[in-house]
């Protein structure tokens, strides 16, 4: 076996390094300055030279001209690949930081791709015998030696264990840590640099260079992606239509990493998916919907699928691999990021602000009042149009102006999970060009709105659908359908998940608002069939207390209810399928289930005590 490290010449000290440590790498790089300056020599003349022609551009004005500042930002991203995988990390990392970065550079910086030129096949079969502890063809029976494919971090080959399965077998690049640690330490101090001396940049730099180590730490680290792989595994194990890669852990070690080969052809050939008997859009909708779950649910998320990470299998199934980059987000976090969604959606720009407060872009003690006619200005116009057809990418790019220009700080969690969507909204445009994520993943936050028992999201769909005080029966009849359509439409079937969520537990809510709409129109209805018997008595038997006419804005508020109440209805006639028959049938299961029977008593009870009121209010002379 070749002892690869010291083949290559590099420092054992950033060799032993398992974890990201920014005291340590400064330790170990301050003892050997002409590696150092070597590295520098190699970074920061190119980075200097960018800087000047870009500094050039500005005093001459040509960086005003669109192209000019296109090709800038286009020349910026080759300079980061040219400089090698901890500078590419750091470009995929600045890619959602609009805080930071502005827009044009930003288009750019998403474009980046992971892909350098595979290393010499010899060297990568030492690594896996040194690693591994035992020759190859003692755990393999065939392993090719030319990669399939290549990344910044290493390459993969394909080939047969020894007992016959096939495998995928990644290879971490020889040299790679002594290499990322001398770039972050490079990076890192530059950082330190600007922020102290450019003023303009508000975002701590030096936390996001460690931020982004720890992550690149975690990545090179194979028994962690092995780890990440069996936790996601065990999440969405009971989703028939999710696939992850089994890990062969005897294979596997922090450089080598052995998985299951999967046949499959990537989401973006087109062609090829129809060819396996398999609809493309079906399969985008299925990303979309895991996506959110993993978001939404489980809190632990893959913050990078780009195509070749998605496959499509013959069996319909959409599979996952590469779980280097993955990232958690809190039940906190979630909640919130739920409540801004409800606020944005009922264009509630003070509480939307604070939200963005509570969820970390902002500080508590910053001055809000600026914030909100800048929320107002991004989401009014593309709320008109409906959420359904909103283009995230468009919000996203006009809320990083925002965010460029006033005081925000992007969390971690956050700038992966807007990468995280950007990329499918990306592999989903390619199969459908008209094809909004927004509207496709409205129907899971519906649903996941109505059926999480969280407290503060039980406040939040109460906040989602009313209008003032009252329930209004239109966003209750949006949402509901927005929830149902997570299958294929089906009036009846949205009907029975509509009761199934009333009487279950998770619809108190809702079954309270029934109750005293229900209340409040049986009331009306009985007072005017008094009001109509007193009429009909002779004029000597008639009461005049009955009899009183009501006021004027009272008449405009009943005609306003029954004009919504009949907008409802002929909404209901109008939705394909819809029959009165459909809602008759179900009236027995309300009068013989436990909630539909309370309900019933409920109203019975509210009735007697609002007649009761009646009958002691006109023995008392008081005017009804």
């Amino acid at each position: 076996m070749i002892p690869v490290a010291k083949e290559l010449g590099d420092f054992i000290e950033a060799a032993g390094l398992l974890e990201y440590d920014p005291q340590a790498i400064t330790k170990i790089y301050k003892g050997h300055p002409l590696r150092l300056l070597r590295r520098l020599w190699q970074t920061l003349i190119p980075i200097a030279l960018f800087l000047l022609s870009v500094g050039i551009d500005k005093i001459t004005g040509h960086l005003k001209d669109e192209n000019q500042s296109k090709t800038r930002a286009k020349e910026f991203t080759e300079l980061l690949v040219q400089l090698g995988p901890a500078f590419i990390k750091a470009g995929q990392a600045l890619s959602t930081r609009p805080d930071i970065i502005p827009p044009k550079v930003l288009d750019e910086l998403s474009q980046l791709q992971d892909q350098l030129p595979g290393f010499d096949c010899e060297l990568a079969m030492a690594c896996i015998e040194e690693d591994l502890g035992q020759p190859i063809k003692n755990i393999f029976l065939e392993l090719d030696k030319e990669p399939i494919s290549a990344a910044s971090l290493g390459q993969v080959h394909k080939g047969v264990l020894k007992n016959g399965k096939k495998v995928a077998v990644k290879v971490q690049r020889p040299g790679l840590r002594e290499q990322i640690t001398l770039d972050l330490y490079i990076v890192r101090n530059i950082a330190i640099w600007l922020n102290k001396n450019i003023k303009l940049i508000r975002s701590d730099l030096v936390a996001l260079i460690d931020e982004l180590g720890k992550r690149i730490f975690e990545e090179m680290d194979y028994q962690n992606e092995a780890k990440n792989a069996e936790r996601f595994r065990k999440l969405h194990k009971h989703n028939p239509q999710i696939a992850v890669p089994i890990i062969y852990k005897e294979a596997t070690s922090k450089r080598v990493l052995t998985m299951e080969w999967i046949e499959g052809v990537k989401l973006t050939n087109l062609e090829a998916v129809k060819q396996l008997g398999i609809d493309p859009d079906k399969m985008v909708e299925t990303g979309v919907n895991c996506s959110l779950q993993q978001l939404l649910e489980h809190g632990f998320f893959h913050a990078d699928p780009h195509p070749g990470n998605l496959l499509a299998l013959s069996d319909g199934r959409l599979c996952y691999l590469d779980f280097g980059m993955m990232s958690e987000i809190t039940r906190e976090s979630r909640t919130g990021l739920i409540q801004a969604v409800v606020h944005l959606v009922n264009r509630n720009f003070k509480k939307l602000s604070k939200d963005f407060v509570q969820l970390g872009f902002l500080s508590e003690d910053i001055d809000l009042e600026p914030i909100i006619p800048a929320f107002e200005k991004v989401f009014n116009s593309t709320l008109e149009i409906g959420v359904n057809k909103m283009d995230f990418k468009s919000v996203t790019d006009d809320l990083s102006g925002v965010m460029y220009k006033l005081p925000f700080r992007v969390p971690p969690y956050y700038a992966l999970i807007i990468r995280s969507l950007i990329t499918l909204e990306g592999i989903a445009l390619n199969v459908d060009p008209d094809f909004k994520i927004l509207g496709t993943a409205y129907p899971y936050f519906a649903k996941r709105l109505m059926e999480d028992p969280d407290p503060q999201l039980r406040n939040s769909l109460k906040e989602m659908i009313h209008d003032g005080k009252a329930l209004s029966w239109h966003k209750l009849k949006g949402l509901l359908e927005s929830a149902g359509s997570q299958n294929e439409f089906n009036i009846e079937l949205l009907i029975d998940q509509s009761l199934d969520f009333i009487l279950s537990k998770k619809g108190t809510i809702i079954r309270n608002e029934l109750i005293e709409t229900m209340v409040r129109k049986l009331d009306n209805f009985s007072w005017k069939v008094i009001q109509k018997t007193n009429n009909s008595l002779p004029k000597k038997l008639r009461s005049k207390r009955i009899n009183l006419p009501l006021k004027a804005k009272k008449n405009n508020q009943v005609k306003l209810e029954n004009k919504k109440r009949n907008n409802i209805i002929n909404i209901a006639k109008n939705i394909p399928g819809f029959k009165v028959q459909i809602i008759l049938k179900r009236l027995p299961r309300l009068m013989f289930e436990p909630e539909g029977r309370k309900m019933g008593v409920e109203i019975v009870k509210r009735m007697t005590e609002k007649s009761l009121i009646r009958v002691i209010k006109f023995f008392a002379g008081v005017p009804q």
